[in-house]
């Protein structure tokens, strides 16, 4: 059976950023380390590759040169159980340049977009009951990092 990995290209953080995203999951591992030959790229010794794991799903970081940038057009999809997870993972994430974006979207330091988001909240918008749903979407429109106990009580009607 294939499998899917989901590979990041970075100019030259690779190492720096996979060391950064075990930092802020408490569960992760460095699964190896590539480094440059006598053949490239980049200097001898340096390193090409990290593959890492986080929450079991593997990811690979690459040093692909400056020509490697990310964009809004692809993100990584946090769902979270509580608001302290949320929290935690919202403020690691920001820190040291990362952005906030609105909807519980945000860009962290290296220019990688994540959603962090509640569980509950597709339920919430995904309601058969087109008021709950709309009061849940409008109260998640405004805001940056999502808020479960304002999303619940929106959803409500409170």
């Amino acid at each position: 059976m294939p499998e899917i990995t989901t590979f990041l290209t970075y100019n030259n953080q690779a190492e720096e950023a996979a060391i950064h995203y075990l930092s802020v999951f408490e569960q992760g591992k460095i699964k190896s380390t590539m480094r440059a030959g006598d053949g490239g790229p980049g200097p001898k010794g340096s390193v090409f590759s990290v593959t890492f794991e986080l929450f079991g799903q593997t990811f690979i970081a690459l040093n692909g040169g400056p020509s490697f940038t990310f964009t809004q057009g692809i993100s990584l999809f946090v769902a979270c159980d509580t608001q302290a997870e949320i929290d935690r993972y919202w403020g690691k994430l920001t820190e040291n340049g990362g952005k906030e974006i609105q909807c519980g979207w945000l860009v962290d330091k290296f220019g990688v977009s994540w959603q962090i988001v509640p569980k509950i909240l597709g339920d919430m918008i995904g309601d058969k009951d087109p008021a709950k749903a709309g009061r849940a979407m409008q109260a998640m429109m405004p805001m940056k990092k999502l808020d479960i106990a304002t999303l619940k009580r929106a959803y409500q009607g409170g």
